[in-house]
């Protein structure tokens, strides 16, 4: 049987794809990105009774997968798995088994960054 796929595009407000995410100190074994996305692209994750959150008036929502994701620029290599705040992606993913307290999972399967901010995710100044 094979897993519906979905794509979705959206900018990157937390990526975790180096490394597995930690949440209060504890790690809790899965790789994640969290998107701000469009209404558009918020009505194609709907579509499929996945749930997003509101965040400073941004549709939000996290992809995660316990196994490593691929990561590859716009031209199909391999790229690196730190993508910085502000990065434009799309990503590759797969709508799980509803639960019923947390709802539908959105199961991440590879990421293409589009566009690389240089956000360096902090306030360097200049002369650094």
């Amino acid at each position: 049987m094979v897993k519906e796929q979905v794509v979705t595009e959206g900018v990157v407000a937390f990526c975790n794809l180096a490394e597995t995410e930690k949440f209060n100190g504890q790690d809790t074994g899965r790789y994640s990105v969290v998107i701000n996305m469009t209404d558009e692209e918020v009505e194609k994750v709907k579509a499929f009774d996945v749930q997003t959150k509101e965040y400073n008036d941004q549709a939000q929502r996290s992809f995660k997968s316990k196994y490593p994701v691929t990561v590859v620029d716009i031209d199909g290599n391999t790229a690196d798995k730190r993508i910085p705040y502000g990065s434009k992606v799309r990503l590759l993913w797969s709508p799980g088994p509803a639960h019923p307290q947390w709802g539908v999972p959105a199961y991440l399967n590879k990421v293409k960054v589009l566009e690389l901010s240089d956000n360096d995710g902090g306030d360097t100044p200049e002369e650094f």
